[in-house]
């Protein structure tokens, strides 16, 4: 298995749908955004400006496009889609409450039936955020919550957390990785 090319770089978790208010386990269901998933995006859009981003990388799933289209906009760069940043496919749990089984899941002792486990998820996005941290930096990925979670675990961190929706994360190689959350107006 690969390991992360220790370089920096942003990470924006798309915009706020209407599963995401409700706790609903996404996953490949391509649900949109939903108003203030927009408006998130708009926000973290102005906060990115200035910043030097070089390479805007994102999810092809409509949530994470859509994100990605707003900042790079603001930005006046183009997107580059990489279907290996898609959120993991929970298999029979997609539509469902994220409930007890989701704990199970990051520390790899359960995978729902036809889902992805959480070491494959882990070497797939290794592999993608590897492929878009060779392009001109600084790079900004915006993909999704559990692809997070695995990089944040291949960076010495806890997988346990929840990335919120269309904050903006400064991402820098450490032992562990140094993570930045840099707020925006609307959040």
């Amino acid at each position: 298995m690969q390991t992360l090319v220790p370089r920096a770089f942003w990470f924006l978790r798309h915009g706020e749908t209407d599963w995401n208010a409700q706790g609903l386990s996404q996953g490949n269901v391509d649900i949109p955004l939903n108003a203030n998933g927009i408006a998130q995006a708009r926000a973290a859009a102005q906060v990115l400006r200035n910043r030097g981003i070089a390479t805007v990388m994102a999810s092809p799933l409509s949530r994470a496009r859509a994100t990605a289209e707003i900042v790079a906009e603001a930005l006046g760069l183009p997107v580059t889609f990489d279907p290996e940043l898609k959120e993991v496919s929970f298999g029979v749990q997609e539509g469902q409450s994220m409930g007890t089984w989701f704990d199970d899941w990051v520390e790899g002792r359960f995978t729902p039936e036809g889902a992805e486990s959480f070491p494959a998820l882990r070497a797939r996005g290794v592999a993608a955020a590897n492929r878009a941290l060779a392009r001109p930096a600084p790079v900004l990925i915006v993909s999704h919550g559990a692809l997070f979670r695995a990089l944040r675990a291949e960076m010495g961190l806890p997988a346990h957390v929840r990335t919120p929706n269309g904050i903006p994360f400064l991402c820098e190689p450490g032992s562990p990785w140094v993570l930045s959350p840099v707020s925006t107006p609307a959040g």
